[in-house]
């Protein structure tokens, strides 16, 4: 008898749900490198727009990847950084990306 497997269920499925979409892995790359603004972290994804990229943000920081810290100076200083929760996945990160390297025969789309 086949296992029927409910993908909701699945842990898998909800490390994926947290980090997928085509940017939020790139932007927890970038943070994995240390707090940066938003202009530094649009500067290092040319193709997103600063609209996708306030909406990625925002995800991230709801789900507690991410925090975002803002001054009261002017102009105002606001930095994203990796929390906790957010560090945690870089050792999965890093897996990922030396299985692609070893695995795949394009170019990395990370530098």
């Amino acid at each position: 008898m086949e296992d029927n497997l409910n993908p909701a269920n699945c842990p898998a499925m909800e490390t994926i749900a947290l980090i997928g979409g085509r940017w939020k892995v790139i932007i927890l790359h970038i943070l994995s490198k240390g707090a940066r603004r938003f202009g530094e972290i649009n500067v290092r994804i040319p193709t997103i727009s600063r609209k996708v990229l306030t909406e990625q943000l925002r995800e991230l920081e709801a789900d507690g990847l991410i925090s975002r810290r803002q001054d009261e100076e002017f102009p105002q200083k606001v930095e994203y950084a990796l929390t906790e929760f957010g560090e945690s996945l870089c050792p999965l990160l890093a897996y990922i990306s030396a299985w692609n390297k070893q695995n795949s025969p394009s170019q990395p789309l990370i530098p």
